[in-house]
């Protein structure tokens, strides 16, 4: 694999957690942050994963969750009392049942320069299914067969599973439904079949055996998925080298066909939960076979605004664009990424040379 590094364009966030507003009546943002991306036209399109929570009572929890009325998923506040114990930011257990603290919808953000956003004041894909009860989040989006494939992690009380939608103009929007069920997620759809076939990598969740390593399955529709095999994983913990990624890895974004094969991006954690960048490589006419991978992380979470936030030490991508040969970017790999789940960075894959030719 060629010898790639991530180089932030800008050093600090092109969006922030403040520029969103709340789509709901009586709750605040709490983050926007892991936007897909996509390019649309002349624009870039960023879907922003938006959390938001309605305020809190004193010494309560206020939980947004969806709950059937009539049949029909509708959006509710249960107000809970507070654990006693310290609990983490994101998620609470009470009497035995696991919630959210915040629900997650997907919010439009269009540029025509890919760094300064115009931000949708409403949701483009708000929970709205059971399956979706708890919210939807970190999407990725695949242009394929002339539409934008959108697959996203749909959450309910039954674990995180992944949602698809489709849309042609990012108006009108189609959910398909839960392509494959709790509890799973990260997933990318490849931009092409590959021998009649689609593809796409996922990230199964594990228990008492195994990490959460990176899948792949394939499908004659797009819509029904099987085949699925073991990728790669995280390597060892004990290795002091690899202790960046050796808790869990999970799939970025949707891979890009290269001259020397299919580039991945991929996260992966360590056992403080800090979260950094690097690449995979797959092999172009059988993306099972794994050709390389890098020995260190591309990107690590080093700067304020990376280190600190609602989640700190994250840098997270689920979106990249390549620009087209006929822009003044022409080639150029932009990378977005989620920091601290509070914000989105920007930063560039370039290719370095570390070996100049020698003639003689």
């Amino acid at each position: 694999m060629k010898n790639y590094q991530l180089r932030r364009l800008v050093n600090q966030p092109i969006l922030k957690t403040s520029d969103v507003k709340p789509a709901i009546d009586g709750f605040e943002v709490l983050g926007a942050f892991n936007p897909a991306a996509c390019l649309f036209g002349d624009e870039v399109i960023l879907l922003l994963r938006v959390a938001e929570a309605p305020k809190p009572k004193t010494g309560q929890l206020a939980i947004p969750l969806l709950v059937e009325q009539d049949g029909v998923p509708t959006l509710t506040v249960q107000y809970l009392p507070k654990p006693p114990q310290p609990y983490d930011a994101r998620v609470v257990t009470i009497n035995k049942k696991t919630y959210l603290t915040s629900m997650s919808h997907l919010r439009l953000a269009r540029s025509r320069d890919g760094i300064h956003f115009t931000i949708d004041e409403k949701p483009f894909l708000f929970p709205a299914r059971m399956d979706e009860s708890y919210g939807v989040e970190d999407a990725r989006i695949t242009f394929l067969e002339g539409k934008y494939w959108i697959t996203y992690t749909a959450v309910s009380e039954h674990g995180p599973g992944v949602g698809l939608a489709v849309t042609t103009d990012f108006v009108n929007v189609e959910r398909v439904g839960m392509i494959l069920p709790p509890p799973n997620k990260d997933v990318a759809l490849f931009p092409e079949k590959i021998n009649g076939k689609y593809y796409l990598l996922h990230r199964p969740m594990v228990s008492e055996i195994g990490k959460p390593s990176v899948w792949l399955a394939d499908s004659t529709d797009g819509m029904h998925w099987g085949n699925h095999r073991f990728l790669f994983g995280g390597r060892a913990l004990s290795d002091e080298r690899y202790a960046w990624e050796g808790a869990k890895i999970g799939a970025g974004p949707e891979p890009i066909l290269t001259d020397e094969g299919w580039l991945v991006c991929y996260h992966g954690a360590d056992a403080t939960h800090a979260y950094a960048l690097a690449l995979a490589l797959l092999d172009k006419e059988d993306p099972s076979i794994v050709l390389d991978r890098s020995a260190l992380p591309l990107l690590t979470p080093e700067l304020p605004w990376e280190r600190e936030g609602f989640f700190p030490n994250v840098v997270f991508s689920n979106g990249w664009i390549q620009w087209p040969e006929d822009s003044d970017k022409a080639g150029q790999i932009w990378v977005y990424y989620g920091a601290a789940d509070s914000g989105v960075g920007l930063a560039e894959l370039v290719v370095v040379q570390t070996h100049p030719d020698e003639h003689g």
